[in-house]
């Protein structure tokens, strides 16, 4: 297996891959040409040697890739909708898209969960009980809101480039070649996938507010928000840790993760397969 941990995300007709200190995207335009654009970027984790603490590190990538996920995805649709590759996405419209999309996500998977859970105390004495029941209700909603994306074309198409991603990704690490034989064969699912870490992020929020109680619903949802960075860092930690060691507590907290990647991800073609490659040979 590889050494260099290579990570990506799909975007809309393309994909984008992450190297060490390189990040590379290659979108397909309307003249079905493979555009790549192409950046230096090194992790505040390696430039500040505090932030790469266990736990904290975490957090860091994880707003590291928010803050570059919405920016190449927003270069994505110009390329990809044959707008002018040299024309940038605003900040102001970066900013509004990406505070519209953070309002959304937590009201949604904080906000009416707490809500929900704050209705739910004088009916459920056991607090682990009730947070169980939080949990299951959280994910619910994740999950509807997933199977209602299927419904669009559009997503279809970026969930095939996600599972582009996986399979080129999956063949790099196998150290057997990129050929494309090779990678058609390869599965899908993996278990560093973003998807995954939502999962995880989701357990362990069931564990951790189990010791705090049955607070009202606005201490709930000012602890939830408070205590993000702690959770998702943990969930990092955990996935780096099921890659390291193979340890079957570690393969249960991230199987959920790789079965919601059958949603997540589709099969797919040559050509898309074509565009993740070409974004990993970028970075490798």
């Amino acid at each position: 297996m590889k050494d260099l941990a290579v990570g990506g995300q799909a975007v809309i007709e393309g994909v984008m891959m992450r190297g060490e200190n390189i990040i590379a995207t290659a979108i397909r335009n309307t003249q079905n040409k493979i555009v790549i654009e192409k950046r230096q970027y090194q992790s505040l984790s390696k430039r500040y040697k505090f932030l790469n603490l266990p736990v904290l590190r975490g957090f860091i990538n994880l707003l590291e890739m928010l803050y570059l996920g919405f920016n190449i995805l927003m270069y994505s649709a110009e390329v990809a909708l044959g707008g002018s590759t040299e024309k940038k996405t605003s900040k102001w419209e970066l900013t509004f898209s990406a505070a519209f999309s953070i309002g959304i996500s937590v009201a949604m998977f904080i906000v009416l969960p707490a809500f929900i859970f704050d209705h739910l105390k004088s009916m459920v004495s056991n607090t682990l009980l009730l947070n169980v029941i939080e949990g299951v209700i959280r994910f619910s909603l994740f999950f509807s809101f997933l199977i209602f994306t299927m419904f669009f074309d559009d997503m279809k198409r970026v969930y095939q480039y996600h599972g582009a991603e996986h399979k080129v990704i999956h063949a790099y690490e196998s150290g057997q070649g990129l050929d494309m034989d090779n990678i058609k064969k390869r599965t899908t699912l993996h278990p560093r996938c973003g998807t995954s870490f939502i999962l995880v992020v989701m357990i362990i929020s069931i564990i951790v507010f189990t010791f705090l109680g049955r607070p009202d619903f606005f201490h709930r949802v000012a602890y939830k928000i408070m205590l993000m960075p702690i959770i998702s860092g943990i969930a990092y930690e955990i996935i780096k840790l099921n890659k390291k060691y193979d340890i079957f507590f570690l393969h249960w907290l991230v199987f959920p993760g790789l079965m919601l990647q059958k949603i997540t991800t589709r099969e797919p073609d040559e050509k898309q397969i074509e565009v993740a490659l070409a974004a990993l040979k970028e970075v490798i």
